[in-house]
């Protein structure tokens, strides 16, 4: 047996360490479940590549929730294997990629439903290519916010699949948090932005959208492929309106005096009214809000300037 080295302690696996990074960020921020997701890894891995038929192909790549290997199958393609914790974001990355199959997003070729570890075999595509690295000025980020835009038009074509978590559920317990995060924020102007984001929800929520969104389409979350240019990976799905989808490209390279450009290109190519978009993008602000005020920090200086811009741009 090859090792497969976890926090000092050796198990009967394969030659590779857990990255410190993926087990700081699940002790950190996912507790216990995190702890036993780690815990549960030497052996998760040593099943998978079984079940599967496949054999490592290269070094561990990891975010802050995943452990991604590069296999190679039986019929000697590649592909990469995939362990998350299963929550209520990632549950619904299978559903969705079987939903897009391939058409702007990585595909799925095998999925763990025997067990139900959340563990999935994906496509193999070039992770030292992303689109984040295509970014090296205004111009070229220009060029990687319509990648953003045209791949978001493609997968918000589609209606979400029953049993899909919602914007509806997602909004409204937004609405509901804010007026005690409101009470925690010391300075008035930054209480006032927040409010009016809120504001803005307000207006939108009743008609929440029925479209399969990505949830968090970054530059780091779109790859190179030899089928097509630039695909779509780590998608946290839900049913809701493709408006929602837009703030990650504006918060890339974060550029305040570009930033009207991005919003005014993106809704153009996803054909989406703009008063509407940008009350969704604002909601989206307040979800960040919300997320820093319990965490006990301040909104994010940029995100603010978001709420600024874009509610002067829809006034």
């Amino acid at each position: 047996m090859c090792r497969f080295t976890h926090v000092g302690r050796v198990a009967k696996v394969i030659d590779i360490r857990i990255p410190d990074g993926l087990i700081e960020s699940q002790y950190a921020y996912a507790g216990e479940p995190g702890r036993a997701f780690i815990a549960a890894l030497p052996a998760r891995v040593e099943e998978f590549l079984e079940r599967w038929e496949l054999r490592v192909d290269g070094d561990p790549m990891h975010g802050m929730a995943a452990l991604v290997l590069p296999v190679v199958r039986a019929d000697g393609t590649g592909a990469a294997l995939k362990f998350q914790l299963l929550d209520e974001e990632t549950e619904g990355e299978p559903v969705g990629l079987r939903v897009w199959d391939g058409d702007g997003a990585v595909r799925l070729l095998a999925y763990d439903d025997e067990t139900a570890t959340g563990t999935m075999l994906l496509e193999r595509l070039d992770s030292g290519r992303m689109l984040s690295t295509t970014a090296t000025s205004r111009d070229e980020t220009r060029k990687a916010v319509l990648v953003i835009a045209e791949l978001l038009a493609r997968l918000t074509s589609v209606r979400a699949p029953a049993g899909m978590r919602t914007l509806k559920d997602i909004a409204g317990q937004m609405l509901a948090d804010t007026p005690d995060a409101l009470t925690s924020l010391a300075d008035p102007a930054e209480r006032a932005l927040v409010e009016r984001c809120a504001g803005a929800l307000r207006e939108v929520v009743g008609e929440p959208g029925d479209r399969l969104l990505h949830w968090d389409l970054h530059f780091e979350n779109v790859l190179a492929a030899d089928r097509e240019p630039w695909l779509a990976i780590d998608p946290k799905p839900l049913a809701g309106d493709p408006g929602f989808d837009l703030w990650p490209a504006l918060n890339n390279e974060f550029d305040a005096d570009d930033l009207l450009w991005r919003f005014d290109a993106m809704s153009e190519v996803l054909g989406l009214d703009r008063k509407r978009a940008a009350a969704w993008t604002l909601g989206r602000v307040l979800q960040n809000a919300l997320w820093e005020i319990e965490d006990g920090r301040a909104p994010d200086p940029e995100d603010l300037e978001v709420a600024r811009q874009l509610l002067d741009h829809r006034a």
